[in-house]
């Protein structure tokens, strides 16, 4: 079994999609409509996929408060620089739970808690 790709119903598609393309660094590999009401879009980084749903029918998200999503970056320092640059706030953090690994977490534009993951 390989795991396919999670799925976000997003409030605004233009805003996630900044989000998970110019913060996270991931590409579309594909956008369409499958009706006029929706719209989905596939994004992908090597292993990494996710898929984004908006739904002009949908106008409450709700996404746990007990589920973030994992990326693993090179660097917390330059990431913050990024986060600073895009006023994208952290949401909580530093954790350094052992020598060789620390995190923060922030939020994306629908909630979703997204951890970025530094291996020292």
């Amino acid at each position: 079994m390989k795991f396919c790709w999670v799925t976000i119903q997003v409030k605004d598609m233009e805003e996630s999609l900044y989000f998970y393309q110019e913060i996270i660094g991931l590409r579309v590999n594909r956008r369409f409509r499958p009706d006029k009401n929706r719209e989905i879009v596939f994004l992908e980084a090597g292993e990494t996929h996710i898929e984004l749903i908006s739904d002009s029918r949908v106008s409450d998200i709700s996404i746990g408060e007990d589920i973030s999503l994992g990326f693993e970056v090179s660097s917390l320092d330059e990431i913050n620089e990024v986060l600073q640059k895009n006023n994208i706030p952290i949401h909580s953090g530093p954790f350094q739970p052992n020598p060789s690994l620390k995190f923060i977490y922030v939020l994306d534009p629908n909630g979703l808690k997204i951890q970025f993951v530094e291996n020292i």
